[in-house]
């Protein structure tokens, strides 16, 4: 009889790491039984007529199903297992086990519930019979519940009973992806997404969120987006109570539609925490060490605060970081420091040149697990002498004509050497027209003159002819 009770606990097994497909079987000894049930979303688009007590029946999404492992035949008897093992969805991403206890346990037990989640994670002995997890709905998770008589866990538990729960159902490809969010300045949230793969670009989305403050599931109204990303902003204000951070903000987005597989995550309110800049209040120096004194964001304390200062120096044109971890110094003008500043010095810092200082902040893993995100940087404050820069632009001014001119000079000074240093060659057809192509010209004229002068006196001899005869007529 041993073989068949170990071929029905290997079977008990295998239809319980496949989630309870559906089926039953039996062997000769011992009974395995796996039973599955429809655990129905709530209709989230009810969130508009502000009826959100808890998750209700709606359209089929999670599954959930339980399975019995039975003992070891020769192993020394146990408590029974627990009866009505059943699991539920509150809010957005509270799963919550319930179970009975045992019947026919023994009178003598004071039972003790022993249960972890799958790969027997987060084991747990209490004596309640409920047992919940904020968890993202994204995958399927599963609860194995024992009972047992002592908190002692070496001690074997009873039959242990598994029931699991699955996320939506779905297209996979559809749901939202890179879905991360950032508290800023602890006084509002800032989610962004990236659509799926298979998601048409007209797609309506919506976002809920729910914290332990608020009373109900609450709808973020305004969505933007920036880029390929998708984004909404909601009001979420650290209140008073010391407990605040140590709970979670649920984030669900999905479409009005229904068409692509709802997208789900938790966002603890001790990490994605983005201060705001600080606020440069004063600059001062003393002894050549330079005093920065600032107000620190609204909401955070010092302590809690990691600062990075940079400093540069006009002169040097120098760049210099300095990581302060805690903000003190001791400067007269200091003392009376209002609330909420810091103050750090800056060694060796000439105060005849001018120098630039700009701070930002991140939260520290003294009162936060996440130290990654830097604020902005803050607004420059300078201190030191100025340059004139009045001067600066005479030179520039002038500089230029300067060199224009003295180029112009020493291109006139080089063509008077050159003619000095390498005399022209004379032309000897020039020379020899100079000497003997004036006479030429003298002749030529002489000729001309005796020609006009004999034309000349020849006419007059004509007409003193012409008076001698009209005289003689007469």
């Amino acid at each position: 009889m041993e073989w068949p009770a170990r071929l029905c606990g290997l079977w008990a097994l295998l239809l319980c790491a496949g989630g309870g497909g559906g089926g039953g079987g039996a062997a000769p000894t011992g009974s395995c039984s796996v039973t599955q049930a429809r655990v129905q979303w709530h209709d989230l688009g009810s969130l508009q007529r502000h009826d959100l007590g808890s998750l209700q029946p709606q359209t089929p999404g999670l599954k959930s199903s339980f399975c019995f492992s039975p003992p070891v035949p020769g192993t020394i008897e146990t408590q029974p297992p627990v009866t009505n093992l059943s699991v539920s969805v509150e809010n957005l991403c509270t799963v919550i086990w319930t179970w009975n206890p045992p019947e026919g346990a023994s009178s003598n037990c004071s039972l003790w519930y022993f249960s972890h989640f799958g790969d027997k994670q987060d084991k747990k002995i209490a004596p309640e019979t409920r047992r919940s997890i904020e968890v993202p709905l994204n995958e399927r998770i599963c609860l194995q519940v024992g009972s047992q008589c002592s908190t002692n866990e070496s001690e074997k538990p009873s039959i242990l009973v598994e029931k699991c729960i699955s996320p939506p159902e779905g297209d996979p490809e559809s749901a939202v992806t890179e879905l991360q969010c950032i508290w800023h300045n602890l006084s509002y949230m800032k989610c962004s997404w990236l659509p799926g793969r298979n998601t048409s670009p007209d797609t309506n989305y919506t976002l809920y969120y729910w914290h332990r403050s608020l009373e109900k599931i609450h709808q973020c109204e305004n969505i933007f987006r920036e880029g390929q990303y998708f984004g909404c902003s909601f009001d979420l204000t650290k209140v008073k109570d010391s407990s605040f951070e140590q709970h979670s903000v649920q984030i669900m987005v999905k479409d009005n539609a229904g068409k692509i597989k709802p997208s789900f995550n938790i966002v603890p309110l001790t990490s994605r925490v983005k201060p705001d800049p600080p606020h440069i209040k004063n600059l001062s120096f003393h002894n050549d060490d330079l005093y920065v004194q600032w107000e620190n964001p609204q909401n955070f304390i010092s302590r809690c605060l990691f600062y990075e200062v940079e400093v540069n120096n006009s002169q040097t044109e120098t760049h210099n970081v300095f990581y302060v971890q805690e903000a003190k110094c001791e400067n007269p003008e200091f003392e009376r420091n209002v609330e909420n500043t810091s103050c750090f010095m800056v060694p060796g810092v000439l105060p005849d040149t001018l120098n630039t200082v700009r701070i930002r902040v991140k939260t520290n893993k003294l009162c936060y697990e996440d130290d990654k995100l830097w604020s902005n940087w803050s607004q420059e404050m300078s201190i030191g002498k100025k340059r004139n820069s009045t001067l600066y632009i005479t030179m520039l001014l002038i500089v230029p004509v300067i060199v224009a001119g003295a180029i112009i000079v020493l291109l006139l000074y080089l063509k008077r050497l050159k003619i000095i240093i390498f005399p022209p060659i004379p032309d000897p057809g020039k020379i020899f027209k100079e000497m003997f192509g004036d006479q030429n010209d003298d002749t030529l004229h002489w000729k001309k003159y005796d020609i006009y002068e004999k034309q000349t006196k020849e006419e007059t001899d004509s007409v003193v002819l012409i008076e001698n005869l009209k005289k003689a007529s007469q």
